[in-house]
């Protein structure tokens, strides 16, 4: 579960989006705050909207808090911190805050299943 986030703060850092849709389930669902519950191809069509050579880059700081494991199924919560620096030299967009992750075993790889993201701007750094 460690090197499924690890590949995928290293994945999105390099605007690999490919690399980050094989670590999701098929029926992987997506919970933010205010916005509609977002499916894979949901996400696909984002990430991908948001990637290429004017993109932000996009870094991050993922802190696991606690892993929980029962079966095949398992739970993680971590502090995440997410900058956006776009490329036209504009301030960055700095959130950060906590996620709750769902993950299932399938054919012996852990895969993302539910993800619910508490990211907020951090209060003080323009957004």
């Amino acid at each position: 579960m460690r090197q499924l986030v690890s590949t995928w703060m290293a994945a999105t850092k390099a605007g690999d989006v490919d690399t980050v849709l094989t670590l999701m389930a098929d029926d992987v669902v997506f919970l933010v705050p205010g916005q509609p519950v977002m499916r894979k191809p949901d996400f696909a069509l984002a990430a991908k909207a948001q990637a290429g050579p004017a993109a932000a880059r996009i870094e991050g700081d993922s802190q696991i808090q606690e892993i929980k494991v029962f079966g095949d199924w398992a739970f993680m919560w971590a502090k995440l911190t997410v900058v956006a620096t776009p490329r036209d030299g504009s301030e960055p967009m700095i959130r950060s805050g906590y996620t709750l992750s769902i993950l299932k075993k399938d054919k012996g790889k852990w895969m993302l299943a539910r993800d619910a993201n508490l990211l907020a701007p951090v209060p003080g750094v323009k957004t």
